[in-house]
């Protein structure tokens, strides 16, 4: 009996009979679940009563897949009641409490209270493992058939062995409803929310492009493929340095070019599985956890798998022996490039190229940039937003000529040198300086008391920001990012820094260790070199005079917004495309056995000397190359000067140099007919070859395939070099590569 006076049984009556509408729920929430279980899993069991078609079991099974979400947001549901309802007795507590100090009854009174929340918590979690399981079972069901997680209204495609290869033949959709690929990629981690983030601001660009590109391909045969993306560098295991420094000005360039990536793979159609950790690695790889490195049970259900180079470590480590089988199929996003000399173990370890990023043994092409700088590597690169033509004429017309934005997030890039601050007094006199450096309480020191911070802005303020400055002003760092073709496209000019010498992995500390030799001549060599005046100005900023003019003509320069097709929505969506439909890195080596080279002793070649000229072109007539890609009549042989590397011979004719064509011209009669004398001719593993040492009249040919390179030079060599046009503005593929 409980012994309280008459105020304190009504409270206890009061909070029972408050109650007990939860009790009700508690009774509710039980059915329904039972119920909902039933009609979710259920069709999984029912169709597999006699003369149900196979195909019924793909369907329910996909109808899970919304059973897996409804489930999961139950769980979040009662996790909000829970939380609430414990919200709300802590207010009645406190409030009946103030409304008379005589109330003082034990609380251990109300423990049918306490009991039902417990009982809720417990139903919450329930939920939850229920989710849990059923995500395990369509999980198992997905690795034992086929996943078509990014088809959610497509028929899965019959897998017959005497058929294997039938599955690729199916055409695939566009899919233009992104609202399915942001339930793929997740969330829990800072990175993923800003990717999911930028592909909503940018759903509609994506829209009108991916009807563009469908308009083009009209009639064209398009594969369908199963993707595996494996976001490697957000993984636990390699430390996710990213997500922590999103919302801290860290940089971006890596999450925004892997959000475009996604987009790109979803809306051409392919069905897509996500992973950021080492568990949903294994799990999508058939791996169990803790199995070790033994070799895959059963065949990668992958047709394409995107990484990075720790996930390609990740995935080596957990598939054993069968990454040598597989590695064929990874893509691998790679900002900075992968050269062949770097990229071959044996001679990697031998002359001295061997880094902790290189030697994979991959095809180079496998590696995939950020900006098309290393052309033995597939140019992947990712978007800038795009303005229509009245977004451009307001920009045009509210320019301030005066005012100047400075590319730099992080305190760190504007501690002062001399240098730094001799070019800031100078842009000073003519210019509002603006910056938006992240800091949290106070402003940062290193940020100079004139120039007007902002702090660290969200994508669109920062948008609004460049779309009135008229300069956007690198300090040198950081290197090859997004945010100078943003500010052109947004109507700025950039300003940047010339590298004398240029920075390289033996003279300039970020690049020591990376898997290139490449110099880099600017803070930005794709603005210097693809774009240039009068969007771009590279200038010495230890010259005053110079930096000085420089910025009194930009002042007095009017430039439209620019932005090339390469980095517009369409032009990756038709890169990428051309790309999954055209590049195979699991056919034959491109090269005949080597102990009895075809290449050493044809006497018959493909090419013809062009009349007054000193270039080989593929002979119109010739049919010994039908199937390749980039198709062989783009090509064009020159011979570089020594010590030059055919990425810069290329360029000085108007063309690029392309790798997949050295297999054509290892050849002795190549030599002949661009009527250079060989008195010897050798076939050696080096990236440099094919070559002649022209002082002692020696002709070399390649012995690897996979070392034929457009990088890299020596002053004792020329060099054949292959060089193929390519469409302005998209430069990864020629004229008919698509």
């Amino acid at each position: 009996m409980i012994t309280v006076n008459s105020d304190g049984k009504i409270m206890v009556r009061r909070c029972l009979v408050t109650l007990r509408p939860f009790r009700i729920f508690v009774v509710g929430i039980g059915f329904f679940t039972l119920c909902f279980l039933m009609t979710s899993l259920g069709g999984q069991f029912s169709a597999k009563r006699l003369g149900d078609s196979p195909f019924t079991i793909r369907t329910e099974v996909m109808g899970a897949m919304e059973s897996r979400g409804v489930l999961r947001k139950m769980s979040d549901m009662l996790e909000m009641m829970v939380k609430r309802m414990d919200v709300l007795a802590r207010l009645e507590n406190s409030s009946d409490f103030r409304k008379g100090e005589e109330l003082q009854f034990p609380m251990d009174r109300f423990h049918p209270a306490v009991g039902l929340m417990e009982r809720i918590q417990a139903i919450a979690q329930n939920v939850s493992d229920i989710a849990m399981k059923v995500d395990q079972i369509l999980r198992n069901s997905l690795l034992n058939g086929k996943p078509t997680e990014g088809r959610r209204d497509q028929c899965e495609v019959p897998r017959d062995s005497k058929y294997p290869d039938c599955p690729g033949k199916v055409e695939a959709a566009f899919q233009r409803d992104l609202s399915y690929l942001l339930e793929l990629i997740g969330s829990g981690k800072e990175s993923l929310i800003f990717m999911k983030k930028r592909i909503r601001h940018l759903a509609t660009q994506w829209l009108r492009a991916s009807q563009n590109l469908e308009q083009k391909l009209e009639g064209k045969q398009r594969d369908h493929k199963q993707i595996l993306i494996h976001i490697g560098f957000l993984t636990e295991e390699s430390g996710d340095v990213f997500s922590p420094r999103v919302l801290k000005g860290g940089p971006l360039g890596e999450m925004v070019q892997w959000a475009d990536i996604l987009a790109v793979l979803f809306i051409l159609g392919h069905s897509l599985k996500i992973t950021v950790s080492l568990k949903e690695l294994q799990s999508n790889l058939g791996v169990p956890p803790g199995r070790g490195n033994c070799p895959l049970t059963v065949p990668l259900p992958f047709d394409l798998i995107y990484t990075d180079y720790h996930g390609l470590q990740q995935m080596k480590q957990h598939m054993g022996l069968s990454f040598k089988k597989y590695r064929c199929r990874v893509r691998v996003i790679d900002t900075f490039g992968t050269e062949p000399a770097y990229n071959h173990e044996e001679y990697a370890t031998l002359h001295g190229y061997r880094t902790n990023w290189g030697y994979w043994n991959l095809n180079p092409k496998q590696f995939m940039t950020m900006f098309p700088h290393t052309p033995d590597n597939s140019f992947m690169g990712f978007v800038s937003e795009e303005l229509n033509g009245t977004e451009k004429e307001f920009i045009k017309s509210n320019k301030a000529n005066n005012m100047a934005v400075v590319y730099g997030k992080e305190a760190s890039i504007w501690k002062l040198s001399q240098s730094k601050e001799k070019f800031l007094a100078i842009l000073n006199k003519y210019m509002e300086i603006h910056g938006t450096v992240y800091y949290e309480t106070q402003r940062p020191p290193e940020v100079p008391a004139f120039v007007k911070n902002h702090g660290l802005l969200p994508q669109h303020e920062f948008q609004q920001l460049l779309r009135k400055a008229k300069l956007f002003i690198g300090f040198g760092f950081p290197y090859e990012g997004p945010a100078p073709l943003e500010a052109i496209a947004n109507g700025c000019v950039f300003l940047q820094a010339r590298f004398n010498p240029p920075h390289s992995s033996l003279n300039h500390e970020f690049f020591r260790g990376k898997p290139t030799s490449r110099e880099v001549s600017s803070q930005h060599p794709y603005a210097e070199d693809f774009i240039g005046r009068p969007h771009v100005w590279t200038v010495d900023y230890n010259n005053s005079e110079e930096f000085e003019a420089a910025i009194k003509a930009i002042m007095s320069t009017k430039v439209d917004p620019y932005l090339p097709y390469e980095y517009t929505s369409e032009g990756m969506l038709e890169r990428i495309h051309a790309y999954i439909q055209h590049q195979d890195f699991c056919a034959t080596a491109a090269l005949p056995d080597k102990s009895n080279s075809h290449t050493m002793q044809s006497s018959s070649s493909s090419f013809s000397l062009q009349p007054n000229s000193t270039y080989l072109a593929w002979a119109h007539n010739s049919s010994s190359a039908a199937s390749s890609w980039p198709p062989v009549n783009s090509m064009q042989v020159w011979v570089s000067d020594a010590g030059q590397a055919c990425t810069t011979t290329c360029q000085q004719h108007g063309l690029v140099c392309e790798p997949e064509f050295f297999k054509f011209i290892n050849n002795k009669v190549v030599f002949q007919q661009l009527n250079i004398i060989c008195d010897s001719t050798e076939s050696e593993m080096n990236h440099l070859y094919p070559a002649v040492a022209e002082n002692v009249r020696e002709c070399y040919l390649q012995k690897e395939p996979l070392l034929f390179s457009c990088a890299g030079c020596n002053n004792k060599y020329q060099r054949l070099c292959p060089c193929r046009s390519y469409r302005k503005g998209q430069v990864a593929l020629c004229r008919d590569c698509w």
